[in-house]
């Protein structure tokens, strides 16, 4: 692993590594599920939203080599998900999956909350370059726009989970609409070649 990369992949655990200290000595307020819970549903939605900022970004300031390290992030995406996941499953459900199903049927934001995760699944099965030949370019550049769909949800996820104070979701929004319609514009103007969308790209 190239050198950038390792120090990429060391800054994506940092996030990790301080919940688990704050998680070992206590510093994480009355409720440490809850704590946990909107920590790493956060980190889920940071990895997602820096994911689709990297072709912008290499397009506006003209940094290739991000592309290089799109495929971690969006890895690492999907890592946070399902940790968001597993706190909810295991320590709120008990792994009581019947009572997930009533969860997801009843309460609206968790079924926000699981169609994100959900969509982000084959993106992460699909993330070899095994993978990419296996699907054919453009299928698997199609199935990878289910990114777009997965971060979409995962801020409807936050903005109904948090009720009252939405600022954090609002800015989450605003961001991926940025991203989105950067995106959108460079696809339809006409002297802007357009890129393929993937999550975890070949490099």
């Amino acid at each position: 692993m190239a050198f950038p990369k390792v120090v990429v992949f060391v800054n994506c655990l940092v996030p990790l590594v301080l919940l688990l200290w704050d998680l070992y000595h206590k510093r994480v307020g009355p409720n440490p599920l809850e704590f946990a819970t909107r920590t790493t549903g956060m980190l889920t939605l940071i990895f997602l939203s820096l994911t689709v900022a990297v072709t912008p970004l290499r397009k506006i300031f003209g940094i290739n080599s991000l592309v290089k390290i799109r495929r971690m992030l969006g890895l690492f995406a999907f890592f946070y998900g399902s940790l968001h996941l597993l706190t909810y499953v295991w320590f709120d459900r008990l792994f009581n999956l019947i009572s997930v199903g009533q969860d997801v049927v009843r309460r609206p934001f968790i079924l926000a909350g699981m169609t994100a995760f959900v969509l982000m699944v084959p993106l992460a099965i699909t993330s070899t370059n095994k993978m990419v030949k296996r699907l054919g370019g453009k299928r698997w550049a199609k199935l990878h726009r289910l990114v777009y769909l997965a971060a979409i949800a995962g801020v409807v996820h936050f903005w109904m989970l948090v009720k009252s104070d939405t600022r954090l979701p609002l800015t989450f929004a605003f961001i991926l609409l940025f991203l989105l319609g950067y995106r959108i514009f460079v696809k339809y103007a006409p002297s802007q070649p357009s890129t393929g969308p993937g999550l975890f790209p070949r490099e």
